[in-house]
């Protein structure tokens, strides 16, 4: 027996010991991985101490390539053994995080209210719904061509100076109401049409127990042949008494540069009379900007902040209740 021969043996006996306690301390399937490269991979343990096979004689070459092979199936079924063990102890830690208690209590989250705000919303879409109104949105950030000019209000318009609002370097601006969404989709719809136009919009305003920068809004339009006056004071009458009950409504003469001829509209609330929204008969400029030809067709519009309405129906006193989050105060609605 040479030299070159027990050391070979002494070193895959030493292999297959140092395997086996490496592989019996495994704690992951990760490390079990790392030792099967360690001692079995190409270039692993194993096959460097077969490397040495080429000192040997042909007599003794069988000899060490048995004794390999015991190795190598040695450090496999042990690997197998492991990794058998490994994959089921982490099926039973994942069954026991899973298990549900069936006997154990619920986590009591409490239910959810909606905003005083997004119920008035629903109500009245509820309502101009029931009327054959459709739904649509668009944009908070506009161009100035949605926002004023397609409305019939140009650059030098006085009117301009009411809705002051906010401007963005690219010249854009944070629309000041909704009626930008009702050129939108006349652009891209055919009379007929009713659509309501719920949002917010933007103005500068002073804030104080009535006014708010950023409010909310529902604005109004059908458009159709013969169209009137009495079409559009019947609807806004039928959605108010749906709003507030059986109330006294009124028209005041008004001016919007989008319509014509405009009204403001008031109910008879708790005894005193209160400006709800405003309306008028779309004016031909506004029809014209939307490619529809105003000696065919005719059309009404109205709007109305959605804040104004909330509290009016809650009996509110200070518009800024309704954005301050305070659920002693939410929690009544």
């Amino acid at each position: 027996m040479t030299t070159q021969l027990v050391e070979l043996e002494t070193q895959l006996t030493t292999l297959q010991q140092e395997a086996e306690g490496a592989i019996a301390a495994a704690a992951s399937l990760e490390d079990l991985e790392q030792l099967r490269i360690k001692y079995l991979g190409k270039k692993g343990s194993l096959s460097q101490v077969l490397g040495g096979m080429g000192r040997l004689s042909a007599e003794e070459r069988p000899r060490i390539g048995a004794l390999a092979n015991e190795v190598k199936e040695v450090v496999q079924t042990g690997l197998d053994q492991k990794k058998a063990a490994l994959q089921a102890a982490q099926i039973e830690a994942q069954l026991a995080a899973e298990t549900l208690d069936v006997t154990m209590p619920g986590t009591f989250r409490p239910q959810g209210r909606n905003h005083p705000l997004t119920s008035t919303i629903d109500r009245a879409l509820d309502i101009f719904v029931g009327l054959g109104y459709t739904v649509a949105q668009g944009p908070e950030m506009e161009t100035d061509y949605y926002n004023f000019e397609a409305l019939n209000t140009p650059a030098d318009h006085p009117a301009r100076d009411m809705q002051d609002t906010f401007y963005l370097p690219d010249g854009n601006l944070l629309r000041t109401h909704t009626s930008s969404v009702q050129i939108r989709y006349m652009e891209a719809n055919e009379p007929p049409i009713r659509v309501a136009a719920p949002g917010r919009v933007y103005r500068r305003d002073t804030v104080d127990a009535t006014h708010s920068a950023v409010f909310h809004q529902i604005e109004i339009l059908a458009v159709d042949e013969g169209l009137t006056f009495t079409d559009l004071r019947g609807t806004i009458k039928t959605f108010l008494e749906e709003m507030f009950g059986e109330i006294e409504v009124r028209f005041r003469p008004s001016f919007f540069p989008f319509t014509e001829p405009s009204a403001e509209v008031d109910v008879r609330w708790r005894g005193r009379w209160l400006e709800v929204l405003g309306c008028g008969m779309v004016d031909p400029n506004v029809l014209k900007a939307v490619g529809y030809d105003p000696e065919i067709y005719t059309g009404f519009a109205a709007g109305f902040g959605v804040e104004r309405f909330a509290m009016v129906l809650h009996q509110m006193t200070d518009i800024r209740d309704l954005y301050k989050s305070d659920l002693r105060f939410l929690r009544q609605f």
